[in-house]
């Protein structure tokens, strides 16, 4: 059955998995998606990593962290890619940028170490404890694993190019901290024509959590869409031949 006028899919397609999601559902093809795993790393999401040491609560990473393994292992049956993300810099920082960058202002690693000369060379640095994922996340042979130095993913990676290879233009994303690095590539994603979704339970913010709340509502309202690892997992259980004619939404890939 076609879709009705004005919720056809922008690509030319019908049907598609249909995921619940807020602002409203959205449909997607599985085989251009890409599932977004955002700096789950000792640094942000263990004790005594960057976020710890600088006084961030990461008490609750936990549950989060249970819960991208549950999407990424949905993900992976469903023939989805998955892509992993690691944010830092070259052990001698350079890559971080000096006093003239704002980066090394802002960055509350770079500040960490400058109160804190003993961690030196240790917060966010490539090979160490701290720049690596968790123990409890593995990346598979096929998985895309890349490095950042900035918040958004697109600001001088190959993610781009990456993703137009595997004509992806879905990504689901995953990952720490949803108001900095999980937002920051969402809305870089926005302007260069993917549609973004958050699994909001598989996210964890960096700071109180009225700006999980902040980044969840400015994501759903003007750049993207919101959704669950439960919801994600039903989706994609039920198949790519759900009828989007019933729940009236545009097809993203």
């Amino acid at each position: 059955m076609d879709a009705p006028a004005g919720h056809r899919d922008p690509h030319g397609r019908h049907g598609g998995v249909v995921l619940p999601a807020r602002p409203e559902p959205i449909a997607f093809d599985p085989a251009t998606t890409v599932l977004i795993v955002v700096d789950v790393q000792n640094a942000y999401a263990s004790p005594d990593g960057y976020l710890d040491r600088a006084g961030f609560d990461v008490s609750g990473t936990g549950p989060v962290i249970a819960r991208i393994a549950r999407a990424v292992a949905a993900a992976r049956a469903a023939g989805i890619g998955i892509l992993w993300f690691q944010n830092g810099w070259d052990p001698a920082y350079a890559e971080a940028g000096g006093p003239g960058s704002p980066n090394w202002h802002k960055s509350n690693a770079l500040k960490t170490m400058r109160r804190n000369p003993e961690v030196n060379a240790q917060l966010l640095a490539k090979g160490s404890w701290d720049y690596a994922l968790v123990d409890a996340l593995a990346p598979e042979p096929g998985d895309i694993v890349m490095g950042k130095p900035r918040y958004s993913g697109f600001y001088n990676t190959p993610l781009d190019s990456t993703l137009r290879a595997r004509g992806a233009t879905t990504l689901v994303f995953t990952g720490i901290a949803t108001n900095v690095c999980v937002e920051s590539t969402l809305r870089d994603g926005f302007h260069r024509e993917y549609f973004g979704i958050v699994l909001a339970d598989a996210t964890h913010q960096a700071g109180p959590e009225s700006l999980q709340h902040g980044a969840l509502a400015n994501i759903e309202t003007f750049f993207g869409w919101v959704s669950d690892v439960a919801s994600f997992e039903a989706a994609l259980a039920a198949g790519p031949h759900a009828a989007v004619d019933a729940v009236g939404v545009d097809m993203a890939g």
